[in-house]
């Protein structure tokens, strides 16, 4: 089973892009995710993870997710590798977004910014927040 569940602040702006085949959306972005655990001393550590979303789930992610922006994605890991024009050979593992959520309160998105919020803890026990139906922005 390849499962993945995260929930991050986004470091960047999701950015959109078109397959030359089929013309189908790419939304790519990456997710901060604190790790769970801090050493005595030390500051809480992040892992930056690749995300990529494809067709109606990209385009739900480049119209409403911003950066520095909490949300909460599950999907599967896959890893590819290509040569490129100069012969060098690349490797990237990403996480394919299936599903994508909100995770910050309305009243925490209207007034937070990255720099201010992505040092403060989540909860170990937190859950993926979601809104009622007349909350939704479609």
């Amino acid at each position: 089973m390849n499962k993945v569940i995260l929930m991050g602040r986004l470091t960047r702006d999701p950015e959109v892009r078109y397959t030359q085949t089929n013309n189908t959306l790419v939304a790519s972005f990456s997710l901060a995710v604190n790790r769970r655990f801090v050493r005595q001393g030390e500051e809480r550590q992040a892992d930056f993870i690749n995300i990529v979303a494809w067709s109606k789930t990209g385009e739900f992610c480049s119209k409403y997710f911003k950066k520095g922006q909490q949300v909460g994605i599950i999907g599967r890991i896959q890893t590819r590798n290509w040569e490129d024009d100069q012969g060098q050979k690349h490797y990237v593992t990403e996480v394919v977004a299936e599903e994508a959520y909100f995770a910050d309160s309305k009243r925490d998105a209207d007034t937070s910014n990255f720099e201010n919020t992505f040092g403060n803890n989540v909860s170990e026990n937190s859950e993926f927040m979601t809104s009622s139906d007349d909350e939704l922005p479609f």
